[in-house]
């Protein structure tokens, strides 16, 4: 082991063994000698299996999470596609039949229900609530608002008077909280549909 006859240098830091080559090299000599011994070989073999076993684990897990998600995009693309045409078929339809609304606002509500932005199929059902609005003043019923207004109706005069308080309550919840209100493009649809339900009852559209 290296040494110095001078007592400074012994004992300060550069006097430590951990600073000479020396005791660092059969240190050094020795782990690997520990490592690549019978024993340690069985050690790190088992050290590398269980990890090589948990990689394989990760891998079969990620690749069948991907396969489950490449289904549910063609699925989900699938339905995008009918929906795409269903509304397609719809305008043509509406087109060919001369494209004339018996109420015109009624167009601009199938225009915001049919376009690709959500807040759009929230528009769709403001207007149809405004529409639901002047319906219900054009047939008299008296009040400053739409609840005020569905009070003076029941079953007798107004056959889905329970539609008619379940998608105005929908447009109060639009209207109150906003852009935290979320609203998919099928319960929309469904909803524009009670709408057209009560609208027909009265042919005003």
């Amino acid at each position: 082991m290296y040494t110095s006859n001078n007592p400074l240098i012994e004992n300060s830091i550069l006097g430590s063994k951990y600073l000479n080559p020396e005791y660092l090299f059969n240190r050094g000599t020795e782990l690997l000698g520990y490592i690549f011994n019978a024993k340690g070989l069985n050690v790190l073999y088992i050290v590398l299996s269980i990890l090589a076993i948990f990689f394989i684990a990760i891998i079969i897990y990620v690749t069948i999470r991907m396969f489950e998600i490449r289904k549910k995009e063609r699925i989900h693309l699938h339905h995008e596609i009918e929906e795409y045409a269903h509304n397609q078929a719809l305008k043509e339809k509406e087109t060919q039949e001369g494209g004339i609304f018996k109420n015109e606002r009624w167009k601009k509500v199938l225009d915001y229900l049919f376009s690709i932005n959500e807040n759009d199929w929230k528009l769709a059902v403001i207007e149809a609530d405004s529409m639901l609005f002047d319906l219900l003043t054009q047939l008299g019923f008296k009040g400053e608002n739409i609840g005020d207004k569905l009070k003076e109706a029941n079953q007798a005069n107004f056959k889905n008077l329970n539609f008619a308080w379940e998608v105005h309550n929908i447009r109060n919840k639009i209207a109150h909280e906003g852009s935290s209100f979320e609203l998919s493009l099928h319960e929309a649809k469904r909803v524009i549909a009670l709408y057209e339900q009560i609208f027909q009852e009265f042919g005003y559209i």
